[in-house]
């Protein structure tokens, strides 16, 4: 091809190849066995022309490899990069990863509870440490040239997805930022907001998969494609048979063709039963077994429950099922007893060891947070060294850790939400199955889902081909947010920060479609107001009055309605047997004799199951001989006994001649009733002296006589409905500008109230709580000055302590805790009470915890079991104690071990005791599998 190029165009491409060999992204290639896809090669290009860049692709696509770019740019330009997880683990295995690639003297970690070389050019970090660095001022920021955002689209996340905003809003303006995010349907958005407050930024999205994801659906011994291609138009349209399948099951077997009457055929019946025979959801070993055979493991299959994860191990073992040879088995048990040479005898077999470490040996594993940390990283490894081939987990497996298979399988497309049994969506199905197809190892991945009755296979294929993932802000100023914010930046550019915020972009976005509506809307009030026009006088103060008038007619026959309701009702509860009334309404209008006021078993009596009691029932005679139970809406206005009359021991109200005999007598009786007289009228408008001076002003007014005036009128109606629906939409805009701002607003009162801030000056106090971070900021501030917390022993602060961060995964867990006796219990009873006046004074200040802001009442129920373990009790004891699983007693120590440290920096210096106790409860707290575990 060069022959054919002239000298000059020969001398350009040369020079074209120079200039891109010598680049950084030319050296940086190199360091890869594999070449870049295009979507990689565009973000590095991107970063190496001074742009940050937001890369939205899907799992195992290779999104980090941009980020390794941000590495290898800050190491040649002599700059610090910070890379930054959402989680503990995955900043451990990016740290593992990096610190092989360029040499541990250049990477260091931080995780809260890990600090390794921290001051190296690359440091890992969760999210939540640098934006604690960015408040606190840190050192550690000089030099800072990039930081990478992994995991980006955590900033959706009702918990912790602040911290994200926090950081990008608060980074210095010289650090370039790369942000990579799982697929998600509004990344041009986020984009646009990033290069609002971020500066230049490319976006760069990828919806191509590396590795094809194919889609199946495991029914019986048959898997079936989810998807079919139409050869006809060439789309992709869901299997039919799976659509027979769901008709097949939906239809109960019958022998009868109810249509013509007729038997079905003995043939038909016999096939429809084989039909059937073949339709049922295969078991959890059956499935693997299948697996297997299909050449489709390693697999994982998601279950959305932890008990459930362990029980589908055991249901592998009781199978028997072998996945490992014995060299497999015999590395297994290598790799197990190094991980945990460390945890003593007595401690294993609490934990559960044993069963474990057969259940890997054979190469099955369950993965889920209430595991021990340890156990959690030794499947990892294993899984990705191809030892374990079958691993049971949580979706919690999905968040980042580098774990790929080369199927996944979804048993169930329905899981606990916190409060109901909800549908999975479309970016949860799409995160789960992101998992299968390893890079580099498998051609294509596949997903599985497993048949249950009921399932329709059109809403599956709806999951399966859908890719909305919106990434929402759920940003919320917080206290410890607001006096940090303060004391940097004073009130009002605090302010102005937090209405550039993601939620506030979002918000503002959606106000812009309503604002052109009012705008229309204010259009066509203008063609009204035009058409209304009157020659003889304001007709919009015309209009104005008659619509005083219809309202205050409205409202008094409203008010005369509800009392004619409530009279009614007491007036039926008065009737007795034998009581002749008048019935003023209904089919049954006229003279009755009451049989049974319908009283019994009906009668509201303040418990429950009378909920809907509608008043009184009575069974009565008509003069016309019918017998009918009346309801209380043929009584609209109260009914009074007009006469008595003897209801006969012989009367039948079945047979026709004692009806009969009844009603004669009944309407011999009735022949001097005047029922007339004991009606009740309806309250009288014309009594009202409101309605007689707008009916006097109406009259009055100049357009009152004007031959038009009912067109007029119409116009009129129209205009003020259209006015009505204008301001509705104004409120909303209202209601959604500024709203950051306003809640920001909101704190500062409050926390100037408190006394944690003085205009622009932030008290000591204040400083204190900007050293707080975490749900319970404000009350553990208010809890040490207060002076809760002194003379407490370092179990019982972290007996204390706990209360500001447990949470229990449902309200069982919640009910009657127990606590440790004597001064422990009463800090905790104290901690109570001022959470309780703080939330009273949140409730003045119109802070709202339903939107995410402000203080959740503090749990207890993990006090028990921090203060045994602190006060160094065997694990045995206090598993058994705290009916918890390791994993999660682990993971909630290191919570309070983390606020513990806070606390002791946090705590006054001099006359306090809190601070040296705080720092001695750590250390009773970080032993044993709570010391073992290197992630939280």
């Amino acid at each position: 091809m060069t022959e054919d190029l002239s000298p000059a165009e020969r001398y350009a491409a040369a020079r074209k190849r120079a200039v891109e060999q010598a680049t950084a992204l030319a050296s940086f290639r190199e360091m890869y066995d594999f070449g870049l896809d295009p979507f990689q090669i565009d973000a590095c290009q991107a970063l190496e022309e001074g742009k940050g860049v937001l890369v939205a692709a899907p799992t195992g696509s290779g999104k980090t490899i941009v980020g390794e770019f941000a590495v290898h740019l800050a190491l040649g330009q002599g700059k610090k990069c910070f890379y930054t997880t959402p989680i503990k683990a995955l900043s451990n295995q990016k740290y593992a990863d990096l610190a092989r690639r360029y040499g541990q003297d250049k990477v260091g970690l931080l995780t809260g509870d890990n600090s390794v070389n921290s001051e190296a050019p690359i440091v890992v970090m969760t999210t939540e440490v640098l934006r604690n660095m960015l408040y606190a001022g840190s050192q550690s920021l000089r030099g800072l040239g990039y930081v990478v955002m992994d995991e980006v689209h955590y900033l959706s996340d009702r918990f912790r997805g602040a911290v994200w905003e926090e950081v990008i809003i608060h980074l210095p303006e010289s650090v370039t930022l790369v942000s990579l995010s799982a697929t998600v349907s509004n990344a041009e958005e986020f984009g646009d907001w990033l290069d609002t407050v971020r500066g230049d930024t490319a976006v760069i999205v990828s919806e191509h998969r590396p590795v094809p994801l194919f889609q199946h659906v495991l029914a019986g011994r048959r898997m079936h494609d989810l998807f079919e291609e139409s050869q006809e138009s060439g789309k992709r349209a869901v299997n039919p048979d799976l659509t027979r399948m769901a008709r097949l099951e939906d239809s109960k077997p019958s022998y009868r063709d109810r249509r013509r009457g007729k038997r079905v055929r003995e043939a038909d019946r016999e096939r429809e039963r084989r039909s059937r025979s073949r339709i049922w959801t295969p078991s959890r070993p059956e499935v693997i077994d299948r697996l297997d055979s299909e050449g489709l493991l390693p697999a994982i299959t998601f279950i959305f429950s932890r008990a459930a994860c362990e029980a589908a191990v055991q249901q592998c073992l009781h199978a028997g099922l072998r996945l490992n040879d014995e060299d497999g088995r015999r590395r297994v048990r290598e790799i197990v007893e190094e991980r945990t040479a460390s945890i003593p005898d007595e401690d294993l077999h609490v934990l559960g060891y044993f069963e474990w470490l057969e259940a890997l040996e054979r190469g099955i594993a369950a993965h889920h947070a209430g595991m021990l940390p340890t156990f959690k990283e030794v499947v990892e490894e294993l899984f990705v060294r191809g030892l374990v081939k079958a691993v049971f987990a949580t979706e919690t497996l999905a968040l980042g850790i580098n774990m790929p298979a080369r199927s996944v399988v979804l048993e169930k497309l329905v899981k606990w939400n916190g409060e109901q049994h909800a549908d999975i969506t479309p970016g949860e199905y799409t995160q789960l199955t992101g998992r299968a197809g390893r890079r580099g190892i498998d051609i294509e991945g596949h997903a599985v889902v497993l048949w249950q009755r009921g399932m329709n296979p059109e809403h599956l294929a709806g999951l399966a081909g859908t890719r909305t993932y919106p990434l929402r802000s759920s940003f919320k100023p917080s206290y410890n947010m607001a006096v940090n914010l303060v004391h940097q930046f004073g009130r009002h550019r605090s302010r102005e920060l937090l209405e550039t915020s993601f939620a506030q972009f979002q918000a503002d976005r959606s106000v812009v479609g309503i604002s052109r509506q009012v705008q229309r809307n204010e259009e066509g009030l203008e063609g009204y107001q035009a058409s209304m026009t009157c020659h003889l006088g304001d007709f919009e103060e015309y209009a104005r009055l008659r619509r005083d008038l219809k309202d205050r007619e409205t409202e008094l026959a409203k008010q005369g309605a509800a009392q004619r309701r409530v009279s009614a009702a007491a007036a039926l509860e008065k009737l007795k047997p034998g009581d002749v009334i008048h019935v003023p309404t209904g089919k049954f209008a006229g003279l009755a004799l009451v049989l049974d006021p319908g009283l019994s078993g009906g009668r509201s009596n303040g418990h429950r199951g009378f909920e809907n009691y509608d008043g009184p029932r009575p069974l009565v005679l008509t003069a016309e001989r019918q017998v009918k139970r009346l309801a209380s809406m043929d009584f609209p206005v109260p009914v009074e006994a007009l006469d008595r009359m003897r209801i006969p021991k012989s009367f039948n109200a079945r047979s026709p001649q004692s009806r009969r005999d009844l009603a004669s007598a009944l309407r011999t009786k009735a022949g001097h009733i005047r029922p007339e007289k004991h009606r009740r009228g309806r309250a009288a408008a014309a009594d009202d002296r409101e309605i007689a001076r707008l009916r006097a002003e109406l009259r009055a007014h100049p357009c009152h006589g004007c031959d038009e005036r009912e067109d007029h009128a119409r116009w009129a109606e129209r205009y003020h409905r259209l006015k009505r629906d204008t301001r509705q939409l104004e409120r909303r805009i209202e209601g959604r500008t500024n709203t950051i701002a306003r809640t920001f607003d909101r704190i500062v009162a409050l926390l100037t109230e408190l006394d944690y801030l003085r205009g622009d000056e932030v008290t000591d106090d204040g400083r204190r709580l900007g050293r707080l971070y975490g749900e319970l900021d404000l009350l553990a501030s208010e809890c040490l000055r207060a002076g809760v917390w002194e003379e407490l022993s370092p179990a019982e602060l972290a007996a204390c302590v706990s209360a500001l961060v447990f949470e229990a995964r449902t309200s069982d867990d919640a009910l009657a805790p127990k606590l440790p006796s004597g001064k422990a219990k009463e800090a905790l009873g104290e901690m109570v009470r001022i959470w309780g006046r703080l939330d009273a004074l949140e409730e003045d200040f119109r802070i709202n915890q339903a939107e995410g802001v402000g203080q959740r009442e503090p749990d207890l129920g993990f006090a028990w079991a921090a203060y045994m373990w602190a006060s160094d009790k065997g694990l045995d004891e206090v598993l058994r104690e705290a009916e918890m699983p390791a994993g999660d007693f682990v993971r909630w120590c290191k919570q309070v071990i983390d606020v513990l440290g806070q606390i002791s920096a946090a705590a006054p210096r001099e006359g306090s005791t809190v601070g040296k106790n705080a720092r001695k409860a750590v250390d009773s707290l970080l032993r044993g599998v709570v010391a073992y575990s290197s992630v939280g």
